[in-house]
């Protein structure tokens, strides 16, 4: 059997609930088991007042599981029934008013100012969107994939689950993806801590949310014991010496465009403490 390859999307798949577009026109839908639903949600974590988009909604129940939590959310599929499907359930749901459903092609699917992406789709698929999802998405939006990745961009969490009756995908399993849209924390950021050393440097590579950092306090070369970038949400473990004594300080910040805010916690052996951590790009 052979799929069907359109722009119109290949593998029109809901995170719940995938939909296959054959040659001969048919599209068979296969519902997800609701242990899939749960994990989504829990990676997904959409609150009140957030915005979703569910690309290859299905029968629309991602969507209507986001909305019971608060959350709007649109979903896109190419199959018309599906779309009213999903337009029902939503009403049955009692969650019309929070949920919107349209026959859409999902590369069509203006993502700006969305919180939260779900989908489930086809390996090539998800590659192709990852550029769009980079343009358009926000620092510390979310993206939730079922089953496949997005290739060179690593996941920040997965759940695995062994199921039984899933017979679409990886036979008898799902795993599920989550993804946090860094910001850009590219480039060489300067900050002043005048008792731990003065003037300091922190180098930035980035390769998505993986980050390569050099840091040196004056003219001494630190030690970074880890370096982690969620969101807007940074963090970077350094060990060295620091004023004639053997210190580890953990920087914490927030980046906003080419400021970092946040503190330091600092221990050199005899006191732990903490203080302010202003960071400013060059």
């Amino acid at each position: 059997m052979r799929f069907r390859l359109s722009c119109c999307l290949l593998l029109a798949a809901s995170a719940s609930a995938p939909s296959l577009a054959w040659e001969d026109g048919v599209t068979p839908f296969v519902v997800s088991p609701d242990a899939v639903v749960d994990r989504i949600m829990q990676l997904a974590q959409p609150k009140p007042g957030e915005r979703m988009v569910d690309l290859g909604s299905g029968d629309g129940r991602i969507v209507i599981e986001a909305a019971k939590r608060g959350a709007s959310g649109l979903g896109v599929d190419i199959d018309p029934k599906l779309v009213e499907r999903a337009r029902e359930n939503a009403r049955q749901a009692g969650v019309e008013k929070l949920t919107r459903f349209e026959v859409q092609d999902l590369f069509e699917t203006d993502l700006h100012g969305v919180d939260i992406v779900t989908m489930y789709l086809l390996p090539e698929v998800n590659l192709q969107l990852v550029p769009r999802l980079i343009e358009q998405l926000k620092p510390g939006a979310r993206i939730v994939s079922h089953d496949y990745d997005l290739g060179e961009w690593q996941y920040d969490e997965m759940i695995e689950l062994r199921l039984a009756e899933k017979m679409v995908g990886p036979l008898g399993r799902s795993r599920i993806f989550l993804w946090v849209v860094p910001s850009d924390a590219r480039g060489e950021w300067r900050s002043e801590l005048p008792e731990q050393g003065g003037h300091w440097r922190f180098g930035i590579k980035q390769q998505h949310q993986i980050l390569d950092v050099d840091v040196r306090a004056g003219a001494s070369p630190m030690v970074v014991r880890g370096a982690r970038l969620r969101g807007d949400d940074i963090r970077i473990a350094v060990t060295g010496v620091v004023a004639g004594k053997g210190t580890n300080l953990m920087f914490r910040g927030r980046i906003r465009d080419n400021r970092i805010d946040g503190e330091v916690e600092i221990s050199d052996g005899d006191r732990r403490y903490k203080q302010a951590w202003v960071a400013t790009r060059s």
